[in-house]
């Protein structure tokens, strides 16, 4: 049985969806299973991270876990419990800002995930970590802005990343999910190209059908705007690695492609899959 923590997020959903396709035995954690519209035969077991009691009947006879976890959740109580209850191999989706062998990470986002992971390697439990940095769902945050208007507002045009669409994320976990091979491992996902934030507004609107751009605005302006409902080290190390990649290409590998059998998806086809989104 495989337990997916985090199954009604992006990645969570995508991955369920994906191993239910696939025949597999998956249950999935959700602090309201009436509301997780995951698909039909998909077993969904009502549970709280934040509250280590609610968690006992979703570990029942697992031997497989997929973490997708909201930044700063403590995840020390699950692994006690998921431990005690004999899962046998822990995925965790991780971020590509994590160092290894560093004595102090980058920022914040790197530190946390960096912790989880050597907290799961404590454990003693099997572990394959895959990391990953701009996701291709990041681009939906434009939405809003696409709702009133052709411009997209932000700063640094230039950075770049490799943005990897989802579903070859949740293919890659499942593909990772019960297979021995894997385990011990760490492995960066990236989509096939490197794109500029102003290259993947220009890409999203041929797929619209809309004449759009990017505007670069300040930094500071954006760090204090996001602060006001973000956690502030957060805001700045996002846009502190972002900063870090404008005018130099993302790194590109083909890991996706040895996971699952099939090439990354292009940013291309990211866009067509969400047009639904930005109309």
């Amino acid at each position: 049985m495989i337990l997916v923590i985090g199954a009604t997020a992006q990645f969570g959903r995508q991955t369920v969806e994906t191993l239910a396709d696939a025949g597999r035995q998956v249950r999935a954690l959700s602090r309201t299973p009436e509301r997780a519209g995951l698909p039909d035969g998909v077993e969904v077991v009502r549970g709280d991270l934040t509250d280590p009691s609610t968690l006992a009947p979703a570990l029942h006879h697992v031997t497989e876990l997929l973490l997708v976890l909201p930044y700063g959740m403590d995840v020390r109580p699950l692994l006690d419990q998921a431990r005690g209850a004999g899962v046998r191999h822990v995925v965790f989706l991780s971020s590509g800002a994590v160092v290894d062998g560093a004595d102090e990470q980058p920022d914040v986002i790197a530190s946390y995930h960096a912790r989880v992971e050597r907290e799961i390697r404590a454990t003693g439990l099997a572990w394959t970590f895959l990391r990953l940095f701009f996701p291709a769902v990041n681009s939906l945050s434009w939405a809003m802005q696409l709702k009133g208007g052709d411009v997209v507002r932000g700063p640094y045009a230039a950075a770049a990343a490799s943005a990897v669409h989802e579903r070859d994320v949740a293919e890659a976990a499942a593909a990772v999910l019960g297979s021995p091979e894997h385990t011990g491992r760490a492995y960066e996902l990236t989509g096939p190209q490197s794109l500029t934030q102003t290259e993947q507004v220009e890409v999203l609107g041929r797929a619209l059908g809309r004449d759009l751009r990017f505007e670069e605005v300040p930094d500071q302006a954006v760090r204090e705007q996001l602060s006001q409902f973000m956690d502030a080290d957060f805001v700045g190390a996002l846009l502190d690695l972002m900063a870090a990649t404008a005018g130099k290409p993302a790194a590109v590998n083909d890991t996706v492609e040895q996971l699952t059998g099939h090439p990354a998806r292009p940013y291309t086809q990211w866009a067509d899959d969400h047009l639904a989104d930005f109309r």
